[in-house]
């Protein structure tokens, strides 16, 4: 009996040897994952009991918490609207197109600069590419103001003129070719940097895939096609899947700072947060504006949800979980 305790007590103290070994030998991860955690909770997590306001009158004398309850009155302002149809359907075409496009020239961008063999010049081209997406939307509004300016655009007093048209084009005036000009905008502005994900994910490519493709006579195209292709799929998948959790939401600097606020551009430009913010800078109301960033929150999610059960139905090992 008591060699029987002495084993159990011996069993017991290397159980817990061990776990206390394990603490400490990830600890040094654990005080560095720390700040990141602490972040998280604060800006992530903590502010989400600030969904409440959604469903309040807020009433600032009163207090968020003692504020009356609305119920579902604050979403009314996203649905009830007669601009409904128009802020939901630029949200979701935009969004696809930047989506599905950017993907695709994000890809071309990585597999361009995987085939410069010298490293300065890829370190060059990188940094030139990726050099847009650190420049301030701001900046960004008045160099594309400077090219457009009706008075003094660069496209209406040096490039229009090579092609006869000496009238000029009132571009902040004309909505039909803002979806053009906004597509351009973004994707001048976030291809580079979205690159480097597959640019890294191309670097761990064994360059033995490639050499059995060449010596059986692949060339760079079926190379890129049967190889590259089908070994960033799940990178692909995965930012895909993460980019549809946001198709609710929009770009603010790029919708609402590049068009310079114009009214005259409404159908075009106006997405579902410029709308909100219009809203909100016009009624100070924050429980509307609470409603629509919840009502883009929860969309996201099952929209995540559903575009990942469905890679699962295909593909199970793409899947995100």
């Amino acid at each position: 009996m008591d060699k029987t305790l002495t084993a159990t007590a011996t069993q017991a103290g290397l159980k817990v040897r061990k776990k206390e070994n394990k603490y400490r030998k990830y600890s040094p991860l654990l005080i560095m994952m720390a700040p990141g955690l602490i972040y998280l909770f604060f800006n992530n997590y903590l502010p989400m009991l600030g969904i409440a306001i959604a469903f309040k009158k807020v009433n600032f004398a009163k207090g968020f918490l003692n504020s009356d309850w609305v119920g579902l009155k604050n979403f009314e302002y996203l649905f009830k609207t007669s601009d409904a149809y128009i802020i939901t359907r630029n949200t979701i075409l935009y969004n696809l197109l930047f989506i599905f496009l950017g993907t695709l020239l994000a890809f071309i961008c990585a597999v361009l600069l995987n085939e410069i063999k010298n490293k300065m010049l890829v370190k060059f081209y990188q940094s030139i590419i990726t050099l847009p997406h650190l420049i301030s939307m701001v900046i960004v509004s008045y160099l594309v103001y400077a090219f457009l300016s009706a008075d003094t655009g660069f496209i209406n007093h040096t490039v229009l003129p090579w092609f006869g048209i000496k009238d000029g084009i009132s571009w902040y005036s004309e909505d039909k070719y803002w979806p053009w000009i906004l597509t351009v905008v973004h994707f001048w502005k976030s291809v580079g940097y979205s690159s480097i994900v597959f640019f890294a994910a191309l670097l761990g490519i064994d360059e033995e895939y490639y050499e059995a493709a060449r010596l059986d006579g692949a060339s760079r195209l079926q190379q890129i096609r049967h190889i590259t292709l089908p070994l960033l799929t799940p990178v692909i998948t995965m930012l895909t899947l993460l980019s549809v959790g946001r198709i609710f939401y929009s770009d603010f600097g790029l919708f609402y700072q590049v068009p310079m606020n114009a009214g005259a551009l409404f159908n075009t430009t106006a997405t579902i947060d410029t709308y909100v913010f219009k809203g909100l800078m016009g009624s100070g109301d924050l429980g509307m504006s609470t409603a629509a960033g919840v009502y883009q929150s929860v969309v996201g999610f099952l929209l995540v949800l559903l575009a990942n059960y469905t890679v699962r139905r295909i593909s199970k090992d793409n899947a995100l979980f």
